[in-house]
C-alpha cells in the first residue's frame, strides 16, 4: 500500500466471518446502538473523514504499521455500518520524517475537511500544529515526540510521551535495588530533558545519577557501554532511551562488554517484543531486562479486539502490522477515543469543534483498560509549563522474563508528582489496576 498520498479506505461490502469475528471483539464504541439515536435520524448517514500520518520508506524513524491499522480499523468500522451511523472514511498519509512532509499531510487533512487527525506519529508538530490550530482540527492520540503535542490547545495526547517513560523507568529501578543508574540518552536538546525526568525519579531515593550522551547516527556505542557497566558493582543499573535501531547497536556493545551485576532497563519504543525475538530471546542480552511502557504488555487481553483487526486485514494488507509496537496501540487506543466522542455527540453535527467540546468536557472516556479513563478538562491537565496538555501521567511496569515482556507487576503506576517535581505519595510508585 503506498502512503505517499492521502487515500480513502474503501469500505468492504463483503462480510465474511472473519470480519464478523473480528468486529465481535471490538470494545463497545464501535456500537451503533450505544450513540442514543436512530440509524434513520438527521445526519447520521454522513461520512466522516478523518486522517492518520507517519513516515514511511525512510530508514529507522519508519512507522508504517500505524497508518496500515487506521486503513484497518476504517474497514472494521465500517463493515458494521459505521461510528453511530456515520460512514468513516479514513485518509493516510506518508510524512516521509522531515517537516515538509508533516505540514503537507497536514494541509491535506485540513483541504479534504477532516474532522480530526488520528495516531499519528510525526517529530515536526512545528510545521503541522499551527494549520490545525488555525481550522480547528483535533489532533488525537499523536506519538508524544514534540512540544507542541504536549501544549497545542487542539492536541489531545493519550500518553505521556517519553518523559512520563523514563520518569517511570526511574521509579522501576529504585523499586529494583539499583544504587547508581546510567542514563545512556541522545545527544539532543530532546534528550537534554531527560536528564531531569529521570533525576526528579532517582534523587527522593539517594540513587545516583550518570548521565552519557550518545549520538543516535553512530553504529558503535562501546565507549557508552563501558562508562556505563564502570566497576559493575553490585546494584549498578543501566537505562537506555535512545530510539529503536540505537538500542540495538548499543545492546550489541553491551554484549561485548563483560559485567555480571549490572541490570539493564529501558523504554518501550526503544525496545518491544520484536526486539527481545530478535536479540536472541531468554539467552540475549534483554533477559531480565526492565521496561516501562505507556500500556499493558503485549500478551494482555487488553489487546485482543486489536489483534482481531490485525488478523482480518491480513489476507489483503501488505504492510505488516506489528501488535506490540507501541504506534500501533497509541493509534488503536486514539481510535477509540475518538469514536467514542463520536457516540458521545448523540446524532448532533459531528465537527472538530464538537469533537473538541466533548473531549474536555470532562467526562472520562474509557479506552478499555489500556490506559487509565482519559479526559482534557483544566482540572486534568499537568501542572506544568512545558506540557500542559499532558493528561495521562501513568506508565506499567513490564520485565523480559522467560524470552517475554510481561507485566512485572499489575496496574498502572503514576508518574504525576515526578514530572512536577513533588514527593512520593508512598514508596517510589502506587499502582492502581489496570485490564489484565
Amino acid at each position: 500500500m503506498s502512503t505517499d498520498a492521502p487515500r480513502q479506505s474503501v469500505t468492504r461490502r463483503r462480510r465474511t466471518a472473519g470480519a464478523a469475528a473480528a468486529a465481535a471483539l471490538l470494545p463497545l464504541l464501535l456500537s451503533t446502538t450505544a450513540c442514543g439515536g436512530s440509524a434513520g435520524a438527521a445526519g447520521d448517514k454522513t461520512e466522516l473523514t478523518v486522517m492518520t500520518w507517519a513516515p514511511a520508506n525512510t530508514g529507522s524513524a519508519d512507522r508504517p504499521g500505524m497508518t496500515a491499522l487506521a486503513t484497518a480499523i476504517g474497514d472494521s468500522v465500517n463493515a458494521q455500518g459505521g461510528v453511530a451511523g456515520h460512514q468513516l472514511r479514513v485518509l493516510t498519509c506518508n510524512e516521509h520524517n522531515t517537516a515538509q512532509g508533516a505540514a503537507t499531510c497536514a494541509k491535506q487533512a485540513v483541504t479534504a475537511g477532516a474532522v480530526a487527525v488520528i495516531g499519528s506519529y510525526s517529530q515536526y508538530g512545528d510545521a503541522f500544529m499551527p494549520q490545525l490550530e488555525t481550522s480547528g482540527i483535533p489532533y488525537i492520540g499523536g506519538y508524544g515526540l514534540s512540544g507542541p503535542e504536549f501544549t497545542s490547545p487542539v492536541s489531545y495526547p493519550v500518553a505521556g510521551g517519553t518523559p512520563a517513560l523514563i520518569a517511570g523507568s526511574g521509579l522501576q529501578l529504585v523499586a529494583a535495588g539499583c544504587r547508581t543508574v546510567a542514563l545512556i540518552r541522545p545527544d539532543t536538546p530532546a534528550g537534554d530533558t531527560l536528564v531531569g525526568a529521570l533525576g526528579a525519579a532517582l534523587t527522593p531515593n539517594n540513587v545516583a545519577l550518570t548521565d552519557i550522551r550518545a549520538n543516535e547516527t553512530s553504529s558503535d556505542f562501546a565507549a557508552q557501554a563501558r562508562q556505563a557497566i564502570g566497576t559493575d558493582q553490585p546494584g549498578n543499573c543501566i537505562t537506555a532511551a535512545l530510539s529503536a535501531v540505537p538500542t540495538l547497536n548499543l545492546l550489541d556493545s553491551l554484549r561485548r562488554q563483560p559485567h555480571q551485576n549490572t541490570k539493564l532497563a529501558s523504554v518501550i519504543g526503544s525496545f518491544q517484543q520484536s526486539v527481545v525475538d530478535s536479540t536472541g530471546g531468554d539467552s540475549g542480552p534483554l533477559d531480565g531486562a526492565y521496561a516501562t511502557g505507556w500500556y499493558p504488555p503485549e500478551s494482555s487481553n487488553v489487546w485482543d479486539p486489536l489483534r482481531a483487526v490485525i488478523r482480518t486485514r491480513a489476507a489483503t494488507e501488505l504492510t505488516s502490522i506489528d501488535d506490540s509496537d507501541p504506534g500501533v496501540e497509541t493509534t488503536w487506543v486514539a481510535y477509540q477515543v475518538f469514536e467514542q466522542a463520536v457516540q458521545r455527540l448523540s446524532g448532533q453535527p459531528v465537527t472538530a469543534k464538537a469533537l473538541r467540546g466533548v473531549l474536555e468536557s470532562g467526562q472520562p472516556i474509557s479506552t478499555g483498560g489500556a490506559t487509565p479513563p482519559l479526559s482534557w478538562a483544566l482540572t486534568n491537565m499537568l501542572a506544568s509549563a512545558n506540557t500542559p496538555r499532558l493528561v495521562n501521567t501513568s506508565v506499567t511496569f513490564q520485565q523480559v522474563q522467560g524470552g517475554k515482556l510481561v507485566a512485572q507487576q499489575p496496574g498502572f503506576v503514576d508518574v504525576r508528582w515526578v514530572l512536577t517535581g513533588g514527593r512520593p505519595p508512598s514508596g517510589p510508585g502506587t499502582p492502581s489496576p489496570a485490564a489484565s
